[in-house]
């Protein structure tokens, strides 16, 4: 991968010329069962899904980021290394964590583009032991976005809200909060259009296509938005490749503004 767009990504023949570096630290973010049964040689260990942060007040966000040190600590990042987040694709995962670890300060967090699935290399059933650190974070707020944040922008035209969950989701068929329906006027598009049937993202340009077809365009910035801020990680990232870089992930997503009755919401239909 190239250009300041993509440097987010890397691929299997970087993968195989990089990963013995001292300096690369591999992340395994599938379950803990999938991690026994076999990772990349020297990878450790982070599955998200046990963590979910649904405030995004100002004491929830200092909560989040006080687990967020302790984690990265106990995982032995220092901030110093190059940091390569993988699952079996480019998943929701993958782009998680590497979202989160960005939001932290870290500056070099990679995805594993197409994950385990192109990677072609082998894998270990052994866990390496992990001396922890003192990561010291530095948290960058122009990429995440929080409910107040949201409430102040909505009806802009230079802020695009951008759900990413699934159509039944967006048009209040499938319920997973205490309210059913969609950010108000929010665009809508499937997270999982991002991606190729290789499992990797899509070429930059079809990506643009897409999201300019939503009337989403680059000189605007754009607040993805999910159910809990993992699919909208992910489309925090294909933004990115597509040149879009005014982008932030909303990180309470509809697990929090679906559960708010004082947060405004509108109801789409199909038409």
């Amino acid at each position: 991968m190239a250009g300041e767009n993509s440097d987010f990504l890397v691929d299997s023949r970087w993968l195989s010329e990089h990963r013995t570096q001292r300096a690369v630290v591999l992340v395994d973010t599938r379950s803990a069962a999938d991690f026994r049964a076999g990772h990349l040689a020297g990878a450790r260990h982070f599955d998200p899904f046990p963590f979910h942060y649904s405030d995004t007040s100002e004491h929830g966000m200092h909560e989040v980021r006080a687990q967020l040190e302790w984690i990265f600590s106990a995982l032995g990042i220092t901030g110093d290394e190059t940091l390569v987040f993988y699952e079996n694709d480019s998943g929701m995962r993958a782009t998680r964590v590497a979202w989160l670890a960005e939001y932290m300060g870290h500056r070099r967090a990679r995805i594993l583009d197409g994950g385990l699935k192109l990677a072609g290399a082998e894998l270990t059933t052994v866990v390496e032991p992990v001396t922890p650190s003192a990561f010291a974070p530095a948290p960058r707020q122009e990429i995440a976005a929080s409910n107040e944040y949201l409430v102040e922008r909505l009806g802009r035209s230079d802020v695009r809200v951008f759900d990413v969950r699934t159509d039944e989701e967006y048009f209040g068929e499938r319920v997973r909060a205490r309210r059913a329906g969609a950010l108000p006027g929010a665009v809508h598009l499937d997270w999982v259009n991002n991606l190729a049937a290789s499992g990797a993202f899509k070429h930059p340009a079809d990506l643009r296509a897409a999201f300019e077809r939503l009337g989403l365009r680059p000189e605007a910035e754009i607040v993805a938005y999910c159910q809990g801020g993992y699919r909208s990680a992910n489309a925090y990232y294909a933004l990115r490749l597509a040149g879009f870089n005014q982008v932030r992930n909303y990180l309470g997503s509809w697990g929090e503004w679906g559960n708010r009755e004082d947060l405004p919401i509108e109801h789409p239909r199909r038409k």
